[in-house]
């Protein structure tokens, strides 16, 4: 009994040694990786450009705090009478498949992600049959006008604070002339063009210097 005692002490005694020995080696091995990860990370973290260097339409653009969308600065509204007339339908039209993504413009289209666009101009807001509007949306039945228009397909977020609408606008003022020409024309009667603006008077002319007196 005592030599098979002794065996199998030293065969539990190898076991555990064995054990050890491989628990050891794993553990080293996890350490070695974690320092080779942290030296490459310190090596070759690439600091993050403080300016974006392309921008890419169609994706929301959100402040670097809190998350909320930038306030677009203030701009001059067009004045219609004398931009639509000149403004280029077909350029519109093209720039309006970003809208398609979302929007059926049809006449009697369904409504889609968003609603449907047919007769936007002169519409009241958020009142398309059958679309459930967001709260900011119903929050003002008011029709859309160009001024609206144009200002909400500049930054959607901004102009409607809480929109469900993701697309984060047309920065170029002629292409946001352009698409508002063209849903001009998907209605059944399109909307009036203002008349132009008047002239703004002339600025006076500066006086002429005054003449030194002869000596």
């Amino acid at each position: 009994m005592g030599n098979v005692a002794r065996h199998f002490g030293a065969s539990d005694l190898m076991d555990s040694w064995t054990f050890n020995k491989i628990a050891g080696a794993v553990l080293g091995t996890l350490i070695l990786v974690l320092v080779i990860n942290f030296a490459t990370e310190a090596l070759f973290e690439v600091e993050k450009p403080a300016k974006e260097a392309y921008h890419v339409e169609g994706v929301v653009e959100t402040a670097s705090t809190g998350g909320a969308s930038a306030t677009p600065a203030a701009e001059t509204i067009p004045d219609w009478g004398t931009v639509l007339p000149k403004a280029d339908v077909n350029a519109g039209k093209d720039i309006a498949t970003r809208c398609q993504q979302c929007h059926d413009i049809s006449k009697g289209g369904p409504n889609k992600i968003g609603p449907e666009l047919w007769g936007l101009l002169g519409r009241p807001r958020a009142t398309e049959a059958g679309f459930s509007y967001s709260s900011a949306m119903s929050a003002d039945h008011n029709p859309w006008t160009y001024d609206k228009l144009f200002q909400f397909t500049h930054q959607p977020q901004s102009f409607v604070p809480g929109t469900k609408m993701s697309f984060a606008g047309l920065r170029s003022a002629d292409d946001r002339i352009n698409l508002i020409a063209y849903l001009r024309t998907q209605e059944d009667t399109p909307e009036a063009i203002p008349a132009p603006a008047p002239a703004k008077p002339a600025a006076p002319a500066a006086p002429a210097p005054a003449t030194p007196p002869k000596k």
